[in-house]
């Protein structure tokens, strides 16, 4: 029997109605359960409810128009019924409910114009467990190797439950909600964009080697990102009318996602660390700047002057920016300090920072900063970039 731990989530209420994306099973439902909000639930995975409401959503008001005003109400996979979002809007204004409304994407209730409630409820995303989120659970070379799906970290079975969420994924997500024609084309275009998690996006090469026409990839890649299988980072430029001109990188939002797609099981190889590292960095930033707001941007850093040298992540606070790279190396290496030097005089830079899998925290005398794994955990965690 499967048991669940639950761990605190790095979200903050909003005080108003809010969507509550993120991939299937990063806990979405237990995370509004948890909040306190003793809110009525409504689940369209009941079966007898969607076909009730799916022919009748006036009922869906009628159930509801007798709460207190103030009263949260969940409704969960929202996407499944797009029409029921009439329905919110009016008990919003009517009877001045809140609702928490959970879904793996927003591409459905977008693709079918539907009312997204005129701005009267704000969109969080929730991703994957972070190394902050599991305190003293979290095992870096267990993380690499699974990832940190909550379904996945409570299962006996952690390889495979991914293998199966990859295909429930394909089945529920794609098939089910019939936002790709070509099904095939994209099981075939799944694993080849996880061999750029962490690089720079090649839709040619890629729209090549999965036999499918380079538009098609384009969209492929919106799919990934509007269900939140990814994330894309842009590079950095002071010039914002050519910030587009620069290819974005791709990042899958969990490790064990990246591995299963490649067909990779057990111990993680030499040569996998680097990309799996760094993504798992990345999407603690990401969780960082959606959670608490304090980052406003992140970047990669290239200067087109020099095409070897590059900084992985550039975060902006305002008008500072922290320069951080990522090693999975366990003793640095002075060419491992290229980038930060070579992005020392950008305007506004307040500190850089170089995050590796190694033992000691130690400053170098041009003023980069070495952290640990775990220390750079406790840095994000006491806010203090």
């Amino acid at each position: 029997m499967t048991t669940y731990k639950k761990y605190p989530r790095q979200f903050r209420v909003p005080k108003s109605s809010f969507f509550l994306f993120g991939p299937r099973g990063t806990g979405k439902t237990t995370l509004i359960q948890d909040l306190g909000l003793n809110a009525t639930e409504i689940s369209l995975l009941d079966e007898a409810k969607f076909q009730t409401y799916l022919a009748a959503p006036t009922l869906f008001y009628e159930e509801l128009v007798n709460l207190k005003a103030g009263t949260w109400v969940l409704v969960d996979e929202i996407q499944r019924l797009p029409n029921l979002l009439n329905e919110v809007h009016r008990l919003i204004e009517s009877r001045r409910l809140k609702f928490a409304l959970t879904g793996s994407s927003a591409r459905k209730l977008r693709r079918t114009g539907v009312n997204l409630l005129a701005g009267r409820a704000v969109s969080r995303n929730l991703y994957p467990l972070t190394a902050m989120e599991m305190g003293e659970n979290f095992k870096l070379e267990k993380a690499l190797a699974i990832g940190t799906l909550p379904i996945v970290v409570s299962s006996e079975d952690p390889q495979d439950t991914l293998q199966s969420y990859v295909q429930i994924y394909l089945k529920e997500e794609i098939q089910a909600e019939a936002i790709v024609r070509n099904l095939a084309g994209f099981a075939r275009f799944l694993p080849v964009a996880s061999l750029f998690h962490g690089q720079t996006i090649n839709l040619s090469n890629i729209a090549r080697d999965c036999e499918v026409q380079r538009p098609t990839v384009q969209g492929f890649f919106e799919i990934l990102e509007d269900t939140l299988i990814i994330k894309k980072l842009e590079a950095y430029t002071a010039k914002i009318s050519v910030r587009e001109k620069k290819k974005k990188k791709c990042y899958f939002v969990d490790p064990g996602l990246v591995r299963t797609l490649q067909k990779r099981r057990g111990v993680v190889g030499a040569e996998e660390k680097g990309p799996l590292f760094e993504g798992l960095i990345f999407m603690m930033l990401q969780v960082q700047k959606e959670a608490y707001g304090e980052i406003d941007d992140i970047y990669y850093w290239s200067p087109a002057e020099a095409k070897l040298t590059e900084v992985d992540f550039l975060v902006q606070k305002g008008q500072d920016f922290f320069a951080i790279e990522v090693k999975a190396t366990e003793r640095i290496r002075p060419e491992d300090l290229k980038g930060l030097k070579a992005i020392a005089e950008l305007k506004g830079l307040k500190r850089r920072i170089l995050v590796y899998r190694g033992a000691v925290n130690r400053k170098t005398n041009e003023g980069i900063e070495i952290f640990t794994f775990s220390s750079f955990v406790e840095l994000l965690r006491s806010k203090q970039l």
